[in-house]
């Protein structure tokens, strides 16, 4: 007898917006999710979202928080990973909590996103024209410098910093600290 199921054309789609797999040895359809959450600016309102994912097993990737031009109201960008169904309740229990005034899962719309990162790396003579030379290319700026380091900023998509991460890597990275990701729904 044949291990794959045959599925209908309705279950097909049912299972892939719900993140699940389609055949049994399928892995399930794991993304990154960007959610936008508009919350009271109260106190409490961010460690009981923060408590809502941990109580859940959920794990937050990044997490940013700011006021908003209404200083009563916050905004919280939140990055997250899971399939269709694990970041459908997240959803859910995001909009039910009490200080909760709006949900947005981004992820599937168009938006804009940036972040800030900090890295420090260490140089030599001949290390530095080639560390200058990767930081230009991603448009970086030297924001401090001593006689063993270099500390740069950059600003950008979060593949952006990744990448520039990851080219670092071939020289000392010292410290690097990251802001999290910011991200708004174009119109």
């Amino acid at each position: 007898m044949s291990e794959n199921l045959i599925l209908t054309p309705q279950q097909i789609i049912r299972k892939k917006a719900a993140g699940e797999p389609i055949q049994p040895d399928d892995s399930e359809m794991i993304q990154s999710h960007t959610i936008a959450v508009l919350v009271e600016n109260s106190i409490g309102a961010f460690i009981r979202v923060v408590n809502m994912f941990s109580a859940r097993g959920f794990n937050i990737d990044s997490v940013t928080v700011g006021a908003t031009d209404d200083p009563t109201v916050s905004r919280m960008n939140i990055v997250t990973q899971g399939n269709g169904r694990i970041i459908s309740q997240v959803l859910r229990q995001l909009s039910r909590l009490v200080d909760t005034i709006e949900v947005i899962d981004l992820t599937d719309t168009d938006f804009v996103e940036r972040e800030l990162c900090l890295l420090k790396v260490c140089y030599t003579k001949d290390t530095r024209s080639e560390i200058l030379d990767v930081n230009d290319i991603f448009r970086g700026k030297v924001v401090d410098i001593t006689t063993k380091t270099m500390t740069f900023e950059l600003r950008g998509p979060s593949k952006k910093i990744d990448a520039f991460i990851k080219m670092m890597h071939a020289h000392e990275i010292v410290e690097v600290a990251r802001s999290g990701r910011v991200a708004m729904q174009r119109d």
